[in-house]
């Protein structure tokens, strides 16, 4: 299974990052020369990924919805993987992607049998929050709860080891909360989607966010279960590239 394409899509267009800016843009100058402006979905610091005067891949998308036609999908950055290794940056696809795996079975083992998933669904104390997955254990599953998966798009790493998250995310702590109160009446799961294949393992990102990294620690300790998925990215698709193991802390 691993290598094995998740999702195809028609060949992105190579170009070398100019600037990034106002969170959403980014200038590239594509190889006949031409300056695009794409949108970039990735409003974070992108930490270890914005590399000006890199390698970038976009998607041309025009459309009448929206304002810019290029779409920013992938970073090229040092990598002791060949030197060098491809980013996924549009923080969009990572449910997608996740949901797939899913429904390729890769995650069987972690998760048994599934008779259904839905995105989106409220859920929480106050119905104010949105899961990005919930899943529906089908009849042979030996867990019967809910499963409800949490998605996290993770690209810096340190090392060998992939973190998240890369600056202080009280929304992300937020989501580990919630995950915490509905246990154990239903089951939570923390899938960190590791958006590049130079990685082996995965870590909470404590210098960024040592608030989050306690309640991740926290959460472990109650019964979260952590499935950090691991994808490669690649001009015309993305590949499974299997699940890395868990460290409690960065350094470990």
């Amino acid at each position: 299974m691993k290598g094995q394409s998740i999702l195809q899509f028609p060949r992105l267009h190579e170009g070398i990052l100019i600037k990034r800016y106002k969170r959403f843009l980014a200038d590239v100058e594509l190889l006949d020369g031409e300056i695009v402006t794409t949108h970039c979905a990735n409003t974070g610091p992108m930490k270890g990924v914005l590399h000006i005067g890199g390698k970038v891949r976009l998607k041309f998308c025009p459309s009448p919805k929206r304002k810019l036609d290029w779409s920013w999908e992938q970073a090229q950055v040092p990598s002791g993987l060949n030197n060098s290794c491809w980013v996924g940056v549009n923080t969009a696809l990572p449910n997608k992607i996740i949901r797939l795996a899913i429904e390729a079975g890769f995650l069987n083992r972690q998760l048994g049998n599934i008779e259904s998933i839905r995105g989106e669904v409220s859920y929480g104390s106050e119905k104010k929050s949105r899961i990005d997955l919930l899943l529906k254990p089908d009849i042979d599953n030996v867990d019967q709860r809910f499963i409800y998966i949490e998605v996290k798009n993770t690209t810096w790493k340190e090392g060998d080891v992939a973190i998240f998250p890369d600056t202080i995310t009280t929304r992300g702590q937020k989501h580990l909360k919630e995950l915490m109160e509905i246990m154990p009446n239903s089951k939570s799961v923390l899938v960190p989607c590791l958006s590049r294949n130079d990685v082996q393992f995965f870590a909470p990102g404590d210098s960024a966010d040592p608030k989050y990294g306690e309640l991740f620690r926290s959460a472990l300790s109650q019964g979260l279960e952590v499935i950090p998925c691991c994808f490669g990215f690649h001009a015309d698709h993305i590949s499974w590239e299997g699940i890395r193991p868990v460290r409690n802390y960065m350094h470990d």
